[in-house]
């Protein structure tokens, strides 16, 4: 069914359609309209799970944490301070290993106070133990939420989802969305540790150092099982349903000699600066990453890299070089650019590539 959708609103169709039995929120800007239109489904029928309004969205992740323990699809979304509170449950959500699915839609932490799109708000939950993909059209939010149940919930992974969406700039951005009838693409849930009361167990007891190391460590081993879990859902979805997806979206990356590396809708805008730059003669090339977590293994060959950061990490850099930096050994041009909304058009982008000096890290429009 063909529709014209946000990507808050393409989210809210994908938890329907999955089959999800508990959502709980506390809404927060961008966030808000992904739960209200939950709760009109709820209200109206079309959709029949519950729904429970908290008072704040550390008892929303805590809420599903419950929900999510008794062997039901639980689901739930945020956003930048939202995420930030509730951040002592997304910990323990992973560490109990339970298949929640979060959309997280992101925006700038504050202060100062801002609403507008970073990725910083989410990248400080990437050690968390959850996986995270960051989307960036309307079509690929609804599609990412999809495969989200079904990667949670296959028990080689048991760990919880986080899709990211860029706050506005595809929160509240119309596009054509493509609605399917995921049928059995989305198996029922069993969740093995689910509670039992015919067999009672406990959640979060003391341990020792032994147990500890071997709970963290088998998180690990799920997180580099999942890998293999992705690869299937991706290639089942495509063959499913036409679309296909990867670890990263490619744009004539082929005989490119520098690439474009970034997250999100920036990584579209940059489509449109590698035609501008071919037409000039430069063989230039967009990778946008979609996985962060799992961080995948990424094909850089001998090209040049300029990356492009919609976030950053005090005393460090920025959060994507630095991870292709440590996986790789390459270095890059970084540039920190659209912090807090700030505007970065293909031109820019452009410029980035044509200015580019390896080695060095800049920040758009400000002098450090």
């Amino acid at each position: 069914m063909l529709t014209i959708s946000t990507g808050n609103n393409a989210v809210a169709a994908a938890v329907r359609e999955a089959g999800t039995a508990v959502v709980a929120a506390y809404p927060i800007t961008p966030q808000t309209e992904i739960v209200e239109q939950i709760a009109n489904f709820v209200t109206k029928g079309s959709m029949k799970a519950s729904y429970i309004p908290v008072e704040s969205e550390h008892s929303a992740m805590a809420a599903c944490i419950g929900a999510s323990i008794t062997g039901v699809r639980t689901f739930t979304a945020t956003s930048s301070h939202g995420l930030l509170y509730m951040h002592e449950m997304v910990n323990w959500a992973a560490g109990a290993r339970l298949p929640i699915v979060m959309a997280n839609v992101n925006r700038a932490v504050g202060p100062g106070w801002n609403v507008w799109a970073e990725h910083t708000d989410s990248l400080q939950a990437r050690d968390t133990g959850w996986l995270q993909v960051y989307v960036a059209t309307v079509q690929e939010a609804y599609d990412a939420t999809l495969m989200a149940f079904r990667i949670a919930e296959d028990r080689r992974v048991y760990l919880p989802v986080m899709v990211n969406l860029d706050g506005f700039a595809l929160s509240h951005i119309t596009q054509q969305l493509e609605e399917v009838k995921a049928g059995d693409f989305i198996p029922p849930l069993v969740l093995d540790h689910r509670i039992d009361t015919e067999n009672p167990g406990g959640y979060g007891c003391m341990t020792s150092s032994v147990d500890y190391v071997r709970i963290r460590s088998d998180i690990e081993r799920s997180m580099r099982d999942s890998v293999e879990v992705i690869k299937e859902t991706e290639a089942e979805f495509a063959q499913r349903f036409g679309r296909k997806y990867s670890w990263t979206d490619d744009y004539r990356c082929e005989d490119a000699e520098v690439l474009i590396l970034s997250m999100g809708t920036l990584g579209k805008e940059a489509e449109v600066a590698i035609d501008i730059l071919r037409d000039e003669g430069i063989k230039a090339g967009s990778m946008r990453v979609r996985w962060m977590r799992p961080f995948p293994e990424l094909d850089l060959r001998d090209r040049e890299l300029v990356v492009i950061d919609r976030n950053y990490s005090f005393g460090f850099g920025g959060i994507l070089a630095g991870s292709i930096k440590a996986k790789t050994g390459k270095d890059c041009y970084n540039v920190i650019a659209g912090l807090g909304g700030q505007e970065v058009t293909y031109n820019d982008i452009a410029s980035f590539v044509r200015n580019r000096k390896t080695g060095t890290e800049e920040w758009f429009g400000v002098k450090i």
